[in-house]
C-alpha cells in the first residue's frame, strides 16, 4: 500500500481566468485538490524596467494586471482548493538579452531572460500572495499561496533560448535556468515563502538527439538538461576546465565545494516537476522508448530518479527529490485524427497511467491538463481536455473523476483480482457533511440485465484512493459507484473481467 499522498492537480487556465468561480466550483465537484495557475511574467510586467529601489520596483507592477490571479486565488481558497502558481516566461522586452534572431518565438520573449529582473517579478508575486498583503481599496489581505514553481519547460527552445550553442555541444539553457532558479528561489525566501512547496524543473519529457540537436530553438532531452544543470558529463563525472566554464560551472574541484551552497534551489527545493506525457498519443503509459535513456516519460521516470540521486550525492547531499507530475493527458480522436486513441481507449490509458503513478512512491502528484479542448483539431491543438471544445464531456471526464484499474482482468481458480481505484470527490463530500464515504464495487454478469453490489469499501485515504482484492463469482462488467451527498450517483468507466 502507498504510504504517501498522491495529490490531484488540475490545469484549466483559460476557464480559470475567464470565469474563476464557476470553474473552481466544477473542479471541486470533480475532486481536484490543487489548481495550477500559469503566471506569465509579461502578464503583470510594467512597460518599462522598474526603478532600482525594491519598493519602487514592486509598485511598478500595476494592481490591475494582477486582477485575474487575485480572483482565482480568492475563489479557490474560499472553496478549500489549493493554488499552485508557475512563475514563467516570457520576459518583457526590457528584460531579454540582445541578439535574438528574427525567428525567435514570441518576438524574443524567451531569449536570454534577465535573472535579476526575474527576481523582481518573483518578489512582487511572493509579496502579493504572502497572506499579509491588502490591495489598495480592499479591507482584507489576499489569501496566501504556498505552492510555486519557477519557469516552465526550460529544456524547450520556445520556452528558453538559445538551448545550445557551439554546434549544439554547449547547453546554454541549463546555465540560464540555473540563474533564473537562483534568483527566483532567493526572492521567494525573502518574501516569507521559505517553508512553502517550491518545485523546480517543470521538464518536458522528450527531446531531439543526434548531430546538431537541439540547436537554438529545439527540444533538449530532459536528462541531458539536468546533467548540464548540475555540471556533470554524460558519464556523471564533474565537468572541469573549459567544458565547465562554458556552462557556468565550477572549473576545479576546489571551486565545486561551494556549488550546493551557491545554488540552494538545486538542492533544497521541495521536488522536481516533470511532464511525463506518454509520447505519441496511441502509446500506452507503460511504454519505454527504446534507445532513448534521456527521456522522462511516465514509464522512464526511474531514469530521472537515479540521475537526481547521483548528481546530488556528488555534491555531498543526501536529498532524494520527490517527483511531481504537473502536466499529463491524452489526446483523443475525435477531435484529433492523427493516431490518437478513441475516448474509451484514452480513458483506459488515463486510469492505467494513474495506477502506475500511484505505485511509484517517488511521485507525489497526479495531473490533468486540460479541462476543455481548444477549438480545432489540427496537429498544433492540445486536445487533452476532459471536455470537447463545446463543453460536452468526453469519456475521459468520468474516468478522471473516478478511476478504476485492474492489472489483471482474468480470474482463474477462484483467485481474487486486484482492483484499484479512486473516488476523487469523496474528500470534499466528507468535509462538507462530516459523514464517512463509501464506494460500491458492482458487477453485471453476462446473464443479468443490471449491476449488483459485490463489495462495499470505506474511503479512508485523504485523496480518495483504495486498493483491494475482489473475488468475482463469474465474469462480466465491473464498475465503481458512489453518490454525491444529496446528489446523483456517479460511476466509473466499465471494465470487462473473465472468470474460469
Amino acid at each position: 500500500m502507498r504510504t504517501t499522498r498522491l495529490v490531484s492537480i488540475f490545469e484549466a487556465q483559460g476557464q480559470l481566468v475567464s470565469d474563476p468561480v464557476r470553474t473552481i466550483d466544477l473542479l471541486r465537484r470533480l475532486g481536484v485538490g490543487v489548481v495550477r495557475v500559469f503566471m506569465p511574467w509579461t502578464s503583470v510586467a510594467p512597460k518599462k524596467r522598474p526603478p532600482g529601489s525594491r519598493a519602487a520596483a514592486l509598485a511598478a507592477y500595476a494592481a490591475g494586471d494582477w486582477a485575474p490571479y487575485d480572483a482565482i486565488v480568492r475563489a479557490a481558497t474560499a472553496r478549500g482548493v489549493r493554488v499552485y502558481i508557475t512563475l514563467e516566461g516570457g520576459a518583457p522586452t526590457w528584460a531579454t538579452g540582445p541578439g535574438a534572431p528574427a525567428s525567435a518565438p514570441e518576438g524574443g520573449a524567451y531569449w536570454k531572460p534577465s535573472a535579476s529582473d526575474f527576481a523582481v517579478f518573483v518578489r512582487a508575486a511572493g509579496t502579493r500572495y504572502s497572506g499579509r498583503y491588502t490591495p489598495p481599496g480592499k479591507s482584507s489581505p489576499l489569501p496566501r499561496v504556498s505552492c510555486w514553481s519557477l519557469w516552465n519547460e526550460p529544456n524547450l527552445g520556445p520556452q528558453l533560448a538559445p538551448q545550445t550553442i557551439a554546434g549544439s555541444t554547449v547547453e546554454t539553457s541549463a546555465s540560464m535556468y540555473r540563474a533564473l532558479l537562483d534568483a527566483g528561489w532567493n526572492a521567494l525566501q525573502a518574501t516569507g515563502h521559505g517553508s512553502d512547496t517550491i518545485l523546480i524543473g517543470e521538464l518536458a519529457p522528450y527531446g531531439q538527439t543526434g548531430p546538431g540537436a537541439p540547436g537554438t530553438f529545439g527540444e533538449m532531452v530532459p536528462l541531458r538538461f539536468v546533467r548540464a544543470l548540475y555540471c556533470v558529463d554524460s558519464s556523471l563525472h564533474a565537468l572541469r576546465g573549459a567544458d565547465a566554464a562554458a556552462r557556468g560551472c565550477p572549473t576545479s574541484a576546489s571551486a565545486s565545494t561551494s556549488f550546493a551552497a551557491d545554488h540552494p534551489g538545486l538542492f533544497q527545493a521541495t521536488g522536481y516537476a516533470v511532464h511525463p506525457y506518454p509520447g505519441p498519443n496511441h502509446i500506452p503509459p507503460n511504454f519505454v522508448p527504446p534507445g532513448s535513456p534521456d527521456f522522462a516519460n511516465l514509464a522512464a521516470l526511474p531514469n530521472l530518479e537515479r540521475l537526481l540521486d547521483t548528481v546530488t550525492a556528488l555534491y555531498g547531499s543526501s536529498k532524494r527529490f520527490p517527483l511531481y507530475s504537473t502536466e499529463y493527458g491524452y489526446f483523443t480522436n475525435p477531435p484529433y485524427a492523427f493516431g490518437a486513441p478513441l475516448p474509451a481507449v484514452a480513458s483506459d490509458y488515463l486510469n492505467w497511467a494513474e495506477y502506475i503513478s500511484w505505485r511509484n512512491p517517488r511521485l507525489q502528484s497526479w495531473d490533468q491538463y486540460l479541462l476543455t479542448d481548444p477549438p480545432g483539431s489540427g496537429p498544433s491543438k492540445f486536445v487533452t481536455g476532459l471536455q470537447f471544445a463545446d463543453g460536452t464531456p468526453k469519456a475521459t471526464y468520468a474516468a478522471w473523476r473516478m478511476p478504476i484499474y485492474l492489472p489483471d482482468t482474468r480470474e482463474s481458480g477462484g483467485k481474487a483480482l486486484e482492483l484499484w481505484g479512486c473516488v476523487r470527490p469523496a474528500h470534499y463530500a466528507a468535509l462538507d457533511t462530516g459523514a464517512a464515504q463509501r464506494v460500491r464495487i458492482e458487477l453485471r454478469t453476462r446473464r443479468s440485465t443490471g449491476f449488483s453490489v459485490v463489495k462495499t469499501l470505506p474511503i479512508t485515504d485523504p485523496d480518495g484512493y483504495f486498493d483491494t482484492d475482489v473475488a468475482f463469482s463469474s465474469g462480466g462488467t465491473v464498475r465503481l459507484a458512489w453518490s454525491y451527498p444529496h446528489g446523483p450517483t456517479i460511476h466509473s468507466r466499465e471494465v470487462q473481467v473473465t472468470a474460469s
